[in-house]
């Protein structure tokens, strides 16, 4: 039996057995009775099934769109590979189904037989090379029309896309429950110039009467974000659909993802900014290919900032170097520093994004708890495959569980929540539920944490993660912006460690700074010049236990920043952190009876992160 309080006053008893829906709908209740009754709703917007062409070659041949709906839901499914039972710990709110638009469906059309397909001279040769055991020179050959952004004309007709697309949609009318369950039809698109990883989640709104409308955007379309955009755009003309683009994996962009520098190498317009802002207001700043918040060589003064790093480039170019760069371009944090130089140069900042963190799994499965990691593929789902190559020099131990979105919304419906998103009401997380919310405003003191709704209070006197905060009226009386910050555990899972507020500004000279405060911490530790000492490990490597013994189950705080000036712009987002717990890598290996492997941490310490605020001076 266990029992938390929250500071809406509300306190609630339940048998944790399991991570259950009626552990997660009572925290729901406790924690969503803000403004307009928002609810804090879980998610995943990047999932593959077996109809992305690299899910299906490397292992998931049977988990469909269908079935990954199914398990989102709680329902048990089986692994691809080794055929058992599997099923999450706690079922999602919403989900996007999001597999590549290149070449969708086509490879399982291909392995079980399509007879159209079949006859085509490229479908023969594909098949012919299957049959003598040449899968991955088969897999190679898509590969390489793909690097060369030239569609096989085989694979890409319209009659075979257009008929994987309506399964699709239809598919993901069928999953949706209002109220209950929120699927998104999506899908993504496979930018890789030059090896650089320029991919985005694209899901609508609407269902599948508005989506059968049109067929995804893909890589042979185009490799550049604004004609992607641009399509979007007249698309939404043509058909009324809703769009939101999602960029994913900066840390693998070598350079490109945020650079100050659009596709034809021209600095950053006004209207460029403008554009990219109003398609892509959100960004995954965590997931199963690594951690894309901030590395140590770019945040030196960070003693967080190398979590779950992962630097290996998605080029397959024969003889490339593989290596991932470290540019400012390539990680969240320093694409805000940059939004905050280019806005003070042309007035808009392209880089005013929201954060979420979803999975990117191949799996066909989001399973992102350390001790349920369902893998990047099937190989990795299992102790043994960890230490196997998923693909030349990547093993499944360099895999990231990672993550989660977070949204606040009215309601769980389509409608709600593509409006949570739009406004940047969201948050990532590395797969803990940690639930947070945050309000930045002038008029708050720590006196608002004891209100029994302070997220209405959040909504009357500030702004929420995700807005904008503007100079008072009446500066003088307006000494600092306060930050409103409300934070509880994972109910099933660790206690927290600390809470820290990452700001970001402009100096006189309109150079972006950073700066990590520590603004509370677990167990009544004192932060002195803000420094504050480790929280302890009650982590057992033998065994994989570990003890809430240390760290707290809670932490709110009214923080004041010490450095604000009225006159310079900045943002500011929250991390949280947890006390350290086993990494998946670790539960393979106790499982195993063997040593945790080399090179890889035995624990971590998971975290959250909102979305930031930004005060504009004028």
């Amino acid at each position: 039996m266990q029992s938390f309080r929250l500071k809406c006053k509300f306190t609630f008893r339940s048998v944790f057995v399991n991570r259950s829906a009626l552990v997660i709908t009572v925290l729901l209740a406790v924690c969503g009775t803000a403004d307009a009754e928002k609810q804090l709703l879980w998610g995943d917007t990047h999932l593959h099934s077996k109809y992305s062409p690299d899910a299906y070659m490397l292992g998931n041949t049977s988990v469909t769109p269908d079935q990954a709906y199914r398990f989102a839901k709680g329902i048990p499914i089986v692994n691809a590979r080794t055929r058992h039972k599997i099923q999450i710990g706690t079922p999602l709110d919403f989900l996007v189904v999001s597999d590549h638009a290149e070449y969708m469906g086509i490879v399982p059309k291909l392995f079980e037989g399509d007879a159209v397909l079949g006859e085509t001279d490229s479908g023969k040769e594909f098949i012919n090379l299957v049959k003598q055991g040449k899968t991955r020179e088969a897999f190679l050959q898509l590969v390489a029309t793909a690097n060369n952004r030239q569609a096989d004309p085989d694979f890409n007709s319209e009659r075979i896309r257009r008929s994987v697309w309506s399964e699709i949609t239809k598919v993901a009318d069928q999953h949706y429950q209002p109220g209950t369950f929120t699927t998104f039809i999506g899908w993504e698109w496979s930018s890789l110039t030059n090896g650089a990883n320029l991919h985005r989640i694209v899901f609508q709104k609407q269902g599948r009467e508005v989506a059968d409308q049109y067929l995804p955007f893909s890589l042979f379309d185009s490799d550049r974000p604004e004609d992607l955009w641009s399509w979007m755009d007249a698309t939404a003309k043509q058909t009324g659909a809703d769009f939101i683009a999602i960029p994913h994996n900066s840390n693998l962009s070598n350079g490109t993802m945020f650079s100050s520098l659009d596709s034809n190498g021209e600095p950053i317009s006004a209207d460029y900014a403008a554009t990219r802002l109003r398609w892509e207001p959100i960004v995954e700043i965590t997931q199963i290919k690594g951690d894309s918040e901030t590395s140590a060589a770019l945040s030196p003064n960070d003693e967080f900032a190398e979590f779950e790093s992962y630097r290996r480039l998605l080029d397959a170019r024969p003889g490339a170097d593989m290596t991932a760069s470290e540019s400012p371009a390539d990680y969240v944090r320093t694409a805000l520093m940059q939004g905050l130089e280019i806005e003070n140069a042309v007035a808009a900042n392209p880089y005013q994004f929201g954060v979420i963190g979803s999975s990117d799994s191949h799996s066909g499965v989001s399973a992102v708890e350390e001790d349920n990691f369902g893998g990047k593929f099937p190989l990795d789902s299992f102790p043994e495959g960890k230490s196997a190559a998923l693909t030349p020099g990547v093993m499944g131990n360099d895999m990231s569980s990672s993550g989660l979105a977070a949204v606040w919304a009215e309601e769980n419906t389509r409608d709600a929540i593509f409006d949570a998103f739009s406004r940047k009401e969201v948050y990532a997380t590395t797969g803990p539920r940690i639930m947070l919310r945050v309000f930045a405003g002038w008029d708050f003191d720590s006196e608002d944490l004891d209100s029994a709704d302070i997220a209405t209070l959040g909504y009357q006197r500030g702004v929420p993660m995700g807005g904008t905060l503007l100079k008072p009226t009446n500066a003088n009386n307006r000494t600092s912006l306060k930050l409103v910050i409300q934070t509880a555990k994972d109910p099933v899972g660790a206690n927290l460690d600390r809470v820290q507020v990452v700001k970001l500004w402009l100096d006189e000279d309109g150079k972006a700074r950073e700066k990590v405060f520590n603004v509370m911490a677990s167990d009544n530790r004192k932060i002195i010049e803000n420094q504050v000492a480790p929280v302890g490990n009650t982590v057992d490597v033998q065994t994989t236990l570990y003890a809430n013994s240390i760290g707290s189950s809670q932490l709110d705080v009214v923080w004041q920043d010490p450095q604000f000036n009225l006159e310079q712009a900045a943002s500011y987002y929250v991390r949280v952190l947890q006390i350290p717990t086993p990494r998946h890598s670790l539960y393979a290996a106790v499982a195993l009876q063997e040593a945790n492997p080399e090179g890889y941490p035995a624990t971590i310490q998971e975290r959250a992160y909102s979305s930031p605020i930004w005060y504009a001076p004028e």
